[in-house]
C-alpha cells in the first residue's frame, strides 16, 4: 500500500513530467513520447489515493481512530493536487491523446463502492494552472497550501525561458545587492565593535595608572605618618627634658635664696 508521502513525490513527479512534456511539444508539437508514461503515472497516483481511502475505511472499522485520521488528513490534499494535475493534462493534450477521464474516476469509484468503500468522485477544475506557475511556485511542506500565494509564479507566468532566465538573473542580483549592503552593514558593526574593544582597554589602562597613582599616594601617606609619628614622639621626649630642665633651676634658685 501507498503511503501519503510516496503519493505527494509521485505528485510532484507528474508535474515535472507536464511541464518537461510542455517543453518537448514547443519544440516538436507531434512529440508525444511523455503521454503514456504520464497517463501510467496518474493511474498509480488514482490508484493509490483509492487504496489509502480503503485503507482508512479498515482501520476504522478495527478501531485505530489515529491511523485513519492520519490518513483520512492527507486525502483533501491528494484529491486537490489529482484534479489540478489532471486539468493540466488535459490542457496540454492534443486530441490524440488519451488522457485520464472522468468516466475513468466513475468506473474507479463505482468498483471501490462495490467493495464496500464511500470515496470521492474525482472533480476536474475548469480554471487550470500552467505548469510554469506549478514549477516556479516556492516550495512548501504544507500540500494544501496554494502556489498562486506564495514565490513569483505570477511574474514567471507566460514569459518565455529567456525572459525566465533573465527574471532569474533579476532576483540574483537583487540578492547579491543585498548580500552586499549585508556585509557592508556587518562591516560597520565589526569596526564599530573594534572602535569600542579599543576604548574598553584605553580606560582599563587608565584606570590602571590611576591604581598606580593612588597607590604611590597612599605610600607617601604612610611614609607622612610614620614621620609625623616619629615628631610627636620626639616633642614629647623634649617636653620632659624641658620640664627637668626647669626643675633643676627652680631647685637651685632656691638653695641659693636659703642660704
Amino acid at each position: 500500500m501507498s503511503n501519503p508521502s510516496q503519493l505527494f513525490l509521485l505528485a510532484d513527479h507528474i508535474k515535472l513530467s507536464l511541464l518537461e512534456w510542455q517543453r518537448a511539444h514547443g519544440l516538436n508539437p507531434d512529440d508525444t513520447s511523455l503521454s503514456g508514461d504520464i497517463s501510467r503515472s496518474f493511474d498509480q497516483l488514482r490508484n493509490g489515493i483509492a487504496s489509502l481511502e480503503q485503507e482508512s475505511a479498515r482501520l476504522q472499522q478495527a478501531g485505530d481512530q489515529a491511523g485513519a485520521q492520519a490518513i483520512t488528513e492527507s486525502l483533501p490534499a491528494l484529491h486537490k493536487q489529482f484534479d489540478e494535475l489532471i486539468s493540466q493534462y488535459q490542457s496540454l493534450s492534443n486530441p490524440s491523446s488519451n488522457p485520464p477521464s472522468d468516466q475513468d474516476a466513475s468506473d474507479e469509484t463505482d468498483s471501490a463502492n462495490r467493495s464496500g468503500r464511500k470515496s470521492k468522485t474525482v472533480r476536474f477544475s475548469e480554471a487550470p494552472r500552467s505548469p510554469t506557475q506549478e514549477l516556479f511556485g516556492r516550495y512548501t511542506d504544507d500540500p494544501n497550501a496554494s502556489s498562486e500565494s506564495m514565490g513569483y509564479s505570477d511574474h514567471a507566468s507566460g514569459l518565455s525561458n529567456q525572459q525566465i532566465h533573465d527574471y532569474h538573473s533579476q532576483i540574483l542580483q537583487e540578492q547579491d545587492d543585498h548580500l552586499d549592503r549585508l556585509g557592508e552593514s556587518i562591516g560597520r558593526q565589526r569596526e564599530l565593535s573594534m572602535q569600542i574593544g579599543d576604548e574598553l582597554e584605553s580606560h582599563m589602562a587608565i584606570l590602571d595608572e590611576v591604581d598606580h597613582v593612588t597607590n604611590r599616594h597612599q605610600s607617601r601617606l604612610d611614609r607622612a605618618k610614620r614621620a609625623l609619628g616619629r615628631v610627636a614622639k620626639s616633642a614629647s621626649d623634649n617636653k620632659q627634658m624641658a620640664i627637668i630642665f626647669i626643675l633643676i633651676v627652680i631647685l637651685v634658685l632656691l638653695i641659693a635664696i636659703l642660704k
